[in-house]
């Protein structure tokens, strides 16, 4: 064989051999991504039966905190780690030292109080292991009871030194929780919850975050959003055998109806500064 056909073979087997291999790790990488996400579809199924109340919770938050990153203007990236840190910030709360302090129908006293204010350290431990898929993911859990003014806990984070993540999760948690039942107080008015962001704004939470989310075609999304979280039942997957038709497991991560990200913004609103 002539030795330019030998060079073209050989440089053609090493390209194929080049393409096989990216295939491979894409392969790898679809089924390692696949693997993740069905290890949080896990995890926030087994929020789900420890505690149905604090389930629909994590939806309502991760539903108002997408909104509000939506609009405000963050990355498809910063929205979907925003997204899965609503989903997850209470996760520390089904460990088994607070699951009867969850529980409790009284006020909190002062000791149980201080053993909740550790479920953002006992849920980032938890979430730890999947920091290779999600690097953000720990770091927000933890981070999403610190304050504006550096009085939260538990490490003290000031201003933007706190997670874009747990900003936003602290103004959705906080609106959700004053405006839902909990086993140890009732559910607040809506307004009472629009109060109370408005009188933490630039000492509990982020002030740009505060103005944006009470904006009222924003206010008026969440409001939308709270009774469509509400309604929503997860989809059955079905597959074709050779006898009949059988439910199997979805792999994919769903926790609520419609298009990810999806903006119901009209162009005419007028939008105030955006928050980076």
């Amino acid at each position: 064989m002539p030795r330019s056909q030998t060079v073209l073979v050989g440089a053609t087997a090493t390209a194929v051999g080049a393409i096989g291999l990216l295939i491979r790790r894409e392969q790898t990488r679809r089924i390692t991504e696949r693997f993740a996400a069905a290890a949080l579809e896990t995890l926030l199924n087994a929020i789900d039966a420890n505690d149905a109340n604090t389930g629909a919770h994590v939806r309502r938050v991760a539903a108002y905190a997408l909104i509000l990153a939506e609009e405000a203007d963050l990355s498809e990236h910063q929205c979907k780690s925003i997204e899965r840190v609503a989903l997850f910030h209470d996760i520390g709360k089904i460990h088994e030292a607070l699951f009867d302090i969850v529980k409790e129908h009284d006020s909190l006293s002062p000791a149980e109080r201080r053993a909740i204010a550790k479920h953002p350290d006992l849920g980032a431990s938890v979430l730890e292991p999947l920091r290779v898929f999600y690097p953000d993911l720990p770091d927000g859990v933890v981070a999403h009871h610190e304050r504006w003014d550096g009085t939260g806990y538990p490490r003290g984070l000031k201003g933007h030194r706190i997670p874009i993540s747990a900003r936003v999760v602290a103004i959705a948690d906080t609106f959700d929780a004053i405006t839902h039942r909990r086993p140890y107080r009732d559910g607040q008015p809506a307004e009472v919850a629009r109060q109370a962001l408005i009188d933490g704004r630039g000492t509990q939470f982020d002030p740009d975050l505060v103005d944006l989310f009470l904006f009222p075609p924003v206010y008026a999304r969440v409001a939308r959003a709270e009774q469509t979280v509400e309604e929503w039942k997860p989809p059955v997957q079905k597959r074709r055998t050779n006898h009949e038709d059988e439910n199997v497991p979805d792999i994919r991560f769903r926790w609520r109806p419609g298009r990810p990200g999806a903006r119901e913004r009209q162009s005419s609103d007028p939008v105030p500064q955006t928050v980076r």
